[in-house]
């Protein structure tokens, strides 16, 4: 699939002020089910931009402003256009000690993914949860995540959050519903509950218009998790979406701990207090 985005995020302050350097994923992965054929980032006020990779081989892009910049607005606006590979989400074959769950990672893989088989803090809560909605659980491990995936949908309320920050799994179990971010730690966790490496990743989804010819929800950059499965390496779930991710979703960044892969990072300061607001603008569009 063929598609074309545009994303600009405006930060409005109540008065001029200065910014440090921002960390900004925003550049999608290139990977064998992902190219990336143009990107382009534009910032206002002007900031000298440095091209990286982090700890964990994600598109990390720094900005570094002026110390004599000052301004009471900031934009940054990306355009991109990616072709998405991943057309059949299913087609992997998997080693045969991993066809049955569970099952065990060999020394290279426990070494490699022990920050994304690192347990819950709190695994009471979780236990619970799936004594109550998963408690005859297959043993093919395909279909396993699959229902697990599917489980978590059906136990929470999508509520659409654009503050910052992710609940924490106790929370969003204890309030029955979050955003796409919340849902991806909750399954994450209770994959590594369960044994299974698994990572959170940000990115975008693209979602046709409705059948129905009812007005589209206004996009937003998307949330979802990826488990590591010995023979087909990391795979997408969404549980918001009940749904093995395909080649509409458009992966930018992937981590261990989920706030570490917050889209724009970064600061400002000035004297005296200021407030600000946040004003969001995405398209998305199939060619």
């Amino acid at each position: 699939m063929f598609l074309r985005l545009s994303h600009l995020s405006r930060y409005d302050y109540s008065k001029s002020v200065g910014f440090s350097a921002h960390a900004l994923y925003l550049r999608p992965r290139e990977t064998p089910r992902q190219r990336l054929h143009s990107f382009e980032l534009k910032i206002s006020p002007d900031a000298r931009v440095v091209a990286t990779r982090d700890m964990q081989e994600n598109p990390l892009d720094w900005a570094y402003f002026p110390v004599e910049s000052r301004c009471a607005t900031l934009e940054f606006r990306t355009e991109f256009f990616v072709e998405t590979l991943d057309t059949n989400p299913f087609d992997f074959l998997l080693k045969p000690a991993a066809l049955t769950f569970p099952f065990e990672y060999d020394f290279a893989e426990k070494f490699a993914l022990a920050p994304c088989l690192t347990p819950p803090l709190d695994p009471a809560p979780l236990q619970s949860w799936l004594a109550q909605h998963l408690p005859n659980p297959p043993k093919e491990t395909v279909s396993f995540i699959t229902e697990l995936n599917t489980a978590v949908h059906r136990s929470l309320q999508y509520t659409r959050r654009d503050a910052a920050g992710i609940q924490s799994s106790t929370d969003t179990l204890n309030l029955g519903s979050g955003s796409c971010r919340d849902y991806a730690v909750l399954f994450i966790e209770l994959c590594r509950l369960q044994g299974l490496a698994a990572r959170f990743v940000s990115g975008y989804l693209y979602e046709p218009p409705p059948a129905d010819g009812s007005p589209p929800l206004p996009p937003a950059m998307h949330a979802w998790a990826e488990v590591y499965l010995p023979g087909a390496g990391w795979r997408g779930l969404d549980p918001t979406h009940a749904v093995l991710c395909d080649d509409a979703f458009i992966p930018v960044a992937h981590a261990a701990l989920a706030k570490t892969v917050n889209p724009i990072q970064g600061g400002f300061y000035a004297t005296g207090p200021v407030t600000s607001t946040l004003h969001h603008e995405l398209t998305i569009e199939k060619l």
